[in-house]
């Protein structure tokens, strides 16, 4: 693990890193799928889905769909959902919000979230989208109620559109006859899933090339455990070629194959 193998194998910076820039992101076509079906939810003021596993990149894909909504039109509510109550979903929104409450009550609060956005319609001409990662993280007491801060003048007013994201669990909590009305205002659905073995060579070498590498260093072996100790997901498919560059790096060997991918394995979840 001590091994220099940025310099082995001269990366001009750490490969397979999750703080890529949003213009550095592979293209996929689901990627693309997410970006499209995202528009048109915002564009009705209605509420979308996002679902996937544990590192299937659903993060990934609302940072580049969040990239293309100009900041002059639009202004984004990021929330990292919990398990806590509905009061501590306000909490979360008041301070997405950016506005200082020191009051605990419900009422104050919802009042206080639905005159903010009704300001960013009206007086800013902007449009406020509220994003709910982890999602699926939340009670169902959230499902519930999270449908009425979309209320506004008697329903009539798609003023606050709502993307969920969350792992597959997600549609579980929406087929509950208390989620009924939040769920009935879902109107696109996106599924990530891992990627096929060609997909996931073309991911390696965008991310080596990223790097400055144009060359593959991983032989087919290596691509096919990859692929398969990952299940194609880019999270853990990270780790494991990181970590099998690692271990390239220590042998001196210029091609990362199986058994290096192995010994990363070894240290991965």
């Amino acid at each position: 693990m001590k091994h220099n193998y940025k310099a082995f194998f001269g990366f001009k910076r750490s490969p397979f890193a999750a703080d890529i820039k949003t213009s550095d992101i592979l293209k996929t076509p689901e990627l693309i799928d997410v970006e499209d079906r995202f528009g048109y939810v915002i564009s009705l003021g209605a509420i979308g889905l996002i679902t996937g596993e544990v590192g299937s990149g659903k993060t990934t894909a609302l940072r580049y769909a969040l990239e293309k909504l100009h900041p002059s039109e639009y202004r984004t509510l990021y929330v990292t959902a919990s398990s806590g109550s509905m009061m501590e979903f306000y909490r979360q929104f008041v301070d997405a919000l950016g506005i200082h409450l020191t009051s605990n009550s419900k009422t104050v609060m919802v009042k206080v979230i639905k005159k903010e956005i009704v300001d960013y319609v009206r007086e800013k001409k902007m449009k406020i989208v509220l994003v709910i990662d982890e999602a699926s993280l939340m009670r169902l007491e959230v499902f519930a109620e999270l449908h009425t801060i979309c209320q506004f003048e008697k329903d009539s007013k798609p003023w606050l559109p709502i993307i969920l994201a969350g792992q597959n669990n997600l549609v579980d909590k929406l087929t509950y006859r208390d989620s009924r009305p939040l769920a009935s205002r879902i109107v696109a659905k996106s599924h990530l899933q891992g990627v096929d073995l060609k997909g996931m060579q073309i991911y390696l070498q965008h991310h080596l090339t990223l790097c400055g590498i144009d060359r593959m260093l991983f032989d087919k072996n290596a691509i096919t455990a990859i692929h398969q100790g990952s299940g194609g997901l880019f999270r853990k498919a990270n780790h494991l070629a990181r970590g099998a560059l690692i271990a390239a790096a220590t042998e001196q060997s210029q091609m990362a194959g199986a058994e290096h991918v192995r010994l990363a394995a070894t240290e991965v979840l």
